[in-house]
């Protein structure tokens, strides 16, 4: 038995609208990273979990993958997926900004640019990040397969 809730987050219109915005999100969020890419690995630099050898290759690859996966997302081509991708990274920005906010550290966000001027709370990147999780968790739970005929 299907819930109207379930019915209403599984309805097109509502998993069309969450691909654009969590597709959108990343596709936006890739363009300053991948023009920028020194600049972007300062910020990864900045974060301190990496070893050197691994930033220039997380600040290079990174943000054609978000660009990736948001295109697959907001074109159709592939919903689930990417989906499935993009909120796994959501999830590792999270705990990544929430380890540094712990240790003090006031550093870039990176979510959005590579400038490091008018940086935000650490902790107001967190909030903002669990919010852009929230289309991703209604595709991956309630998005419907759609099946075509073969008439």
């Amino acid at each position: 038995m299907k819930t109207k809730i379930s019915t209403l987050l599984g309805h097109y219109s509502v998993q069309f609208l969450c691909r654009v915005i969590l597709g959108g999100l990343f596709i936006y969020a890739s363009l300053d990273k991948i023009a920028h890419p020194h600049d972007f690995a300062k910020i990864v630099y900045d974060y301190r979990l990496l070893p050197d050898i691994a930033i220039y290759w997380v600040a290079v690859i990174l943000p054609w993958f978000e660009m990736i996966c948001g295109l697959l997302l907001v074109s159709g081509l592939m919903i689930r997926t990417p989906s499935i991708l993009l909120s796994l990274m959501l999830l590792v920005f999270i705990a990544a900004m929430g380890l540094n906010a712990l240790r003090g550290l006031d550093i870039a966000c990176g979510c959005f640019t590579t400038s490091q001027d008018g940086t935000q709370s650490l902790f107001i990147s967190i909030l903002w990040d669990i919010l852009f999780l929230i289309p991703g968790l209604i595709i991956i739970f309630f998005h419907k397969e759609r099946i075509k005929s073969t008439k």
